[in-house]
This record gives C-alpha cells, sequence and structure tokens, in this order.
C-alpha cells in the first residue's frame, strides 16, 4: 500500500479534511504539505504562528516527526488533528 486515507481535524480554521497521504514520506514532510494544501483550500486564513504537530484522535499521542507513515500507526480510516 502506497497511500492511506485519512480524516485531518484542524481545530485552529474548525474545518476536517479527507485526504490520501502517501506512506513512504516522513511524518514533517507530510505536515509541511497539509500545512501548505489547507492554507491554499483556505485563501490563506491558516497560517500557523509556529510549526503544527499532528496527533490521533483517538489516543492523543503526538506522532514522531522523523518516521515515516508506514513507520507510523497511521492506517486508512486513521483520525488525526493537526495543532
Amino acid at each position: 500500500m502506497d497511500r492511506v486515507f485519512v480524516k485531518v481535524y484542524v481545530p485552529m480554521i474548525e474545518k476536517i479534511y479527507d485526504v490520501w497521504i502517501p506512506t513512504h514520506k516522513k511524518i514533517y514532510n507530510i505536515i509541511k504539505l497539509l500545512t501548505k494544501a489547507i492554507n491554499e483550500i483556505n485563501e490563506g486564513i491558516y497560517i500557523p504562528k509556529k510549526m503544527p504537530l499532528l496527533y490521533d484522535k483517538l489516543t492523543a499521542e503526538r506522532f514522531d516527526l522523523n518516521i515515516t507513515i508506514q513507520e507510523s500507526t497511521i492506517r486508512s480510516g486513521t483520525e488525526v488533528i493537526l495543532i
């Protein structure tokens, strides 16, 4: 499997997104891509002051920025929070 389908909650702008993310990329890079995409979709209203972090919605566990999606517990159907 080279992609997973996840639900991303963004409390800062009170929005939820369903996205496909590649499993071979590091979580740090995924966060950068998500931040850029969310900012563009919302015409520039999502500009976090510092690098957001990604959390598992069910366990509140913060994902390590230095591992790939494949190495994490993120699977299709996982719900995450971008804070």
